[in-house]
């Protein structure tokens, strides 16, 4: 007990002398919270991850592991797969090994707020990777520009379908990066629909963003409409799988013009095979090495800086968006194949089939 309240107290103490430390660059551009440095041995990263189910995830894993090690540091990872008490219990695990830095992709974004109060009270900084942590004093958030991934599945589709009945299938309601992907999809989409030309006929989030949980909002929508659809846009290639799996069952693929996000094998090989029309390429590589990098240097108490800042309610957050790349059958082999991200043999897979 007197070591935890010495832990706690040398903290307190470290915040109050930060917040009265000069410093030129704005307190929003850089994190808030000073680490307590570990000088004995290497770094440790801790890395809670929402979900190891959908192949975009593993990717993330592997290529973090990888760069933070190539950094001389030491990552563990720990996957709930949806589970939010998990996660929490998870990462309370980490903070209790003595972790130097959390970097943790969030479930629940409301939810994960009590894991970065415990991670300060251990004097541990937190960075929100991919997804933002919601009303909470998050040090640093890294992510793709979600808003922007959105704007890009909208213009493709509107440039391909200027008229018509549209439907989206959103992402999980707990996500705060699905909440931002519909405000750019429907930034696009607004002026369309004021003028009469674009007809939103279903609209519905997808829980935890299963393949499962988007065909059955689709084989909804079909219902809702008698079938009278003339675009889909699916809020990542594994609902935008899943919708397209009830147009299959209609009688309806390829009919339909259907955009996704993240580059998966299976949504790569779809835009071969004609059955989605476009992908939103989020390069992971560049993330997970800008997280390294970033989360190394804190764990150090090194300065780093931020290039913008995103409110999560409670504050403005330092923030650093990457940009997000959209994808269609004319610039597959420029950008998904050409950074490695999927082999050609495995993309064309399908089409040889």
């Amino acid at each position: 007990m007197k070591s935890k309240f010495m832990t706690v107290c040398l903290f307190g103490m470290t915040m109050f002398l930060f917040s009265c430390t000069d410093n030129s660059v704005p307190k929003t551009q850089e994190p808030e919270h000073s680490p307590v440095v570990n000088e004995e041995g290497p770094v440790r990263i801790g890395f809670s991850m929402d979900t190891l189910l959908e192949e975009r995830w593993l990717k993330d894993r592997e290529l973090f592991k990888e760069a933070v090690e190539n950094l001389g540091a030491e990552v563990e990872i720990v996957a709930a797969n949806g589970d939010d008490a998990l996660q929490i219990s998870q990462a309370e695990t980490l903070i209790q090994s003595g972790i130097d830095l959390l970097v943790i992709v969030p479930h629940n974004a409301a939810a994960t707020a009590a894991i970065v109060h415990k991670a300060h009270l251990a004097g541990i900084q937190v960075i929100a990777y991919d997804r933002l942590v919601k009303n909470a004093e998050v040090d640093m958030y890294i992510s793709f520009d979600n808003e922007q991934v959105g704007k890009m599945q909208a213009e493709a589709m509107t440039a391909l379908v200027p008229k018509g009945n549209y439907v989206f299938i959103g992402g999980a309601i707990t996500d705060n990066n699905a909440h931002l992907l519909k405000k750019g999809v429907f930034k696009v989409l607004q002026p369309f629909i004021e003028s009469g030309d674009i007809h939103v006929v279903y609209d519905q989030w997808t829980k935890d963003w299963t393949p499962a949980n988007a065909q059955a909002n689709m084989e909804q929508a079909i219902r809702n409409s008698n079938g009278q659809i003339d675009a889909v846009i699916a809020a990542n290639d594994a609902t935008a799988g899943g919708a397209i799996q009830a147009l299959q069952n209609h009688g309806l693929i390829s009919q339909i013009p259907v955009a996704g996000q993240d580059a998966d094998l299976a949504g790569v090989q779809r835009i071969v095979v004609g059955t989605q029309t476009m992908t939103v390429y989020k390069p992971i590589k560049i993330l997970t090495q800008k997280v390294a990098e970033i989360a190394v240097a804190m764990a150090k108490g090194e300065k780093v800086t931020a290039n913008q800042q995103v409110n999560n309610g409670k504050k403005e957050v330092p923030s650093i968006l990457l940009s997000p790349i959209a994808v269609n059958i004319d610039n597959i082999e420029s950008t998904v194949i050409e950074d490695g991200f999927h082999a050609a043999e495995e993309v064309y897979a399908r089409e040889l089939e």
